[in-house]
């Protein structure tokens, strides 16, 4: 995610939704230890708390400082700082090493990563039966008199989204998963959810500026969240001091690492299709052996023949 100034990151922070326990209980029952996890992108830590019910301890990394300043603090939840300059074997080594993590979730943050250098990562810190999650929440729902103002909004950020921008919008339809399917969505296929959450008038106005492709525009010289769009979500809203229950919209894939064969697994693959060949082509061999009427008939051919010359 791109720097958010200190009061950006705070709205983020009161609008960005908690996200469900069960979700935490369903992946961590799939992995077979749980002594570590990695939050990638974790921004203020909301993901790393609920890691933490279900692993010994949890490493948490983001490249935005204003956000880990605000982070939750836990005693078994590791922050660190991971500038765009850090080399893979950094960070592999920052996480605990090759084969170390039983879990690695980005919530809301994978398509703002350089995907080959974290998937080349994450696959060299999995153990054997460790999996990767992530998910992404791209829409809102708030009330009938809301909604479509929201939609119109929405509408107007196309100019301004850039292709990372596209893989949250798509809900990663488009996003690439190179990763083995365990029954939790898959590449081009994700499962679909929703989060819960309470937001006020004010969090939510706040979660609009902070909102990447308004920010997008803005750097462009447009504002989009406006005065007048402002006004026209008070009125929308009601009481400003009314919190209203949500739901955001979220997609979740969750997969393992692609099995790795050895070179002798393929050797012995090699000659078993060989060794399946050969019996094949020795199996049409005996069905093309001739039977003694054919022999007789063939000797009689041959001795015409001669007698003819």
């Amino acid at each position: 995610m791109a720097a958010l100034s200190e009061k950006e990151a705070e709205a983020y922070l009161d609008a960005r939704p908690r996200y469900p326990i069960d979700w935490y209980t369903k992946i961590a029952a799939r992995t077979q230890d749980h002594k570590l996890a990695w939050d990638v992108g974790t921004g203020n830590g909301q993901a790393a708390i609920g890691l933490v019910e279900h692993y010994e301890n949890v490493i948490a990394t983001d490249i935005n400082e204003a956000q880990l300043k605000r982070a939750i603090k836990h005693s078994r939840i590791s922050y660190h700082h991971t500038p765009k300059d850090m080399s893979e074997d950094e960070m592999v080594a920052l996480v605990g090493g090759e084969n170390s993590v039983d879990l690695i979730v980005a919530a809301q943050a994978v398509h703002f990563f350089d995907l080959t250098i974290f998937y080349n990562v994450a696959k060299r810190v999995l153990r054997k039966e460790g999996l990767i999650a992530v998910w992404v929440y791209n829409d809102i729902i708030i009330s009938p008199e809301i909604d479509p103002i929201m939609k119109r909004l929405v509408d107007s950020t196309l100019p301004f989204r850039t292709p990372i921008m596209n893989l949250a919008f798509d809900g990663y339809k488009t996003l690439p998963f190179p990763f083995e399917n365990v029954g939790m969505g898959s590449e081009g296929k994700p499962i679909t959810l929703d989060i819960p959450h309470k937001l006020s008038l004010k969090g939510f106005i706040g979660f609009l500026r902070s909102w990447q492709p308004a920010m997008k525009a803005k750097e462009q010289g447009v504002e989009l969240i406006n005065e007048d769009l402002i006004t026209k979500f008070e009125e929308a809203w009601g009481d400003e001091n009314q919190v209203k229950d949500v739901y955001y919209k979220a997609h979740m894939i969750v997969g393992k690492s692609p099995e790795i064969r050895s070179e002798s697994d393929q050797v012995s693959e090699d000659s078993n299709k060989g060794l399946l060949l050969q019996t094949e082509v020795g199996k049409k061999q005996e069905r093309r052996q001739p039977s003694e009427e054919e022999n007789r008939q063939s000797k009689k051919q041959n001795t015409s023949e001669d007698e003819a010359c």
